[in-house]
């Protein structure tokens, strides 16, 4: 195959992705995949899959282009050849007469896993496997784990830090900008629950949601660490727990404290411990239980080393502002970081206006 076509399939490809990150986190307990269908070298129809999951990304691509004859179906996942809720996506590959299909895995899922190849050639279709194979593998990790049955969820945790690792400034609230604020509600919409402390609540009064024009219906649940149920009776998180489903979690038996909350609309998780740790891998499992399967921690510095120290984050999301801090920093990063054991460490090519965004790939 020629290099053009090669660079033509990795451009499309790259393209179907960024279709796919449009509601990673939110399509429970299927992936989210991006399609791209394009005709003489140019795109004709997209699709990505449904919140909640269905539609699925090439229903949805080939239902908005009417003459997909002789195009190239460029999707982010082995398209599905089962029955389930819906019928397989294979059976509309081939009602629309798509000439050539390009997918950089297999799928996970065994009743459709190494399928679709040998149906797609039958009926004289050319098949490409393989293209940006790398990126499907780290895109695709929490789906990959569900797949496994692997009983805790996937986890990535999110710090924000000053150019001299502090977490805490003494004279002000935030430590980045507004830009890296607004950055993080984007991240928020990647995920199907955020995890923090009633420490870090209480403190920071957080929201815990996504607040970008456009993104607010997809602000994942809340899951809130509170041994002794000690969170504050007023606080913003209770201005949305209608809304979005949040919960509690707690050894705590205090009725009248649970009743206050369930008049919030929170629901409690028990985990009984009579051990003074938290057993952060238990909370997990819980979480897991409830169909949360991509979990952002947001926590202070205590929370966020021991979910790495027990080997529970996969990736690490850094913000780090230009300024330091000095005397009135508090909570240093430093040590963490310095001794932290990554696999990968991406710089993000962003404009944060100063500030700066470090992946750093745990595991």
């Amino acid at each position: 195959m020629s290099t053009n076509q090669n660079n033509s399939d990795n451009k499309f490809m790259r393209l179907a992705f960024k279709k796919a990150s449009e509601h990673l986190g939110s399509t429970k307990e299927n992936p989210s995949v991006g399609c791209i269908i394009v005709k003489n070298g140019s795109i004709v129809s997209s699709g990505v899959t449904s919140i909640n999951g269905r539609p699925h990304a090439e229903i949805n691509a080939l239902k908005s282009n009417k003459n997909s004859f002789a195009s190239t179906l460029y999707t982010t996942l082995e398209p599905c050849v089962h029955y389930g809720k819906t019928s397989p996506c294979i059976n509309q590959i081939l009602k629309k007469k798509i000439s050539r299909v390009c997918y950089p895995i297999l799928d996970y899922d065994k009743r459709t896993h190494n399928k679709a190849e040998s149906i797609l050639k039958k009926n004289k279709i050319k098949v490409k496997i393989g293209i940006l194979k790398k990126k499907a593998k780290v895109f695709y990790k929490s789906y990959f784990l569900s797949q496994k049955n692997n009983i805790l969820p996937f986890l990535d945790a999110k710090i924000a830090i000053s150019k001299d690792y502090f977490s805490v400034n003494k004279r002000k609230k935030w430590i980045t900008n507004f830009l890296s604020r607004n950055k993080v509600h984007l991240i928020r919409s990647k995920y199907d629950c955020i995890l923090s402390t009633y420490k870090t609540v209480n403190k920071d009064n957080s929201r815990l949601n996504c607040r970008i024009q456009g993104l607010e219906h997809l602000s994942p649940s809340r899951a809130i660490i509170d041994k002794h149920l000690k969170l504050k009776k007023k606080l913003n998180i209770y201005n949305s727990s209608k809304k979005i489903k949040t919960y509690v979690i707690t050894s705590e038996n205090n009725k009248k404290k649970e009743k206050f909350l369930k008049s919030k609309n929170i629901k409690i998780i028990k985990i009984y411990n009579k051990k003074t740790f938290i057993n952060y891998k238990a909370i997990l499992v819980e979480l897991k239980k409830r169909g949360f399967s991509r979990i952002l921690c947001e926590s202070g510095l205590h929370t966020t080393r021991e979910l790495i120290k027990n080997n529970l984050i996969y990736n690490l999301h850094v913000f780090q502002s230009s300024d330091r801090l000095g005397k009135n920093g508090r909570n240093s990063y430093r040590n963490l970081l310095h001794n932290v054991k990554f696999k990968e460490k991406n710089k993000i090519n962003i404009n944060l206006s100063g500030d700066e965004l470090c992946n750093l790939r745990i595991k």
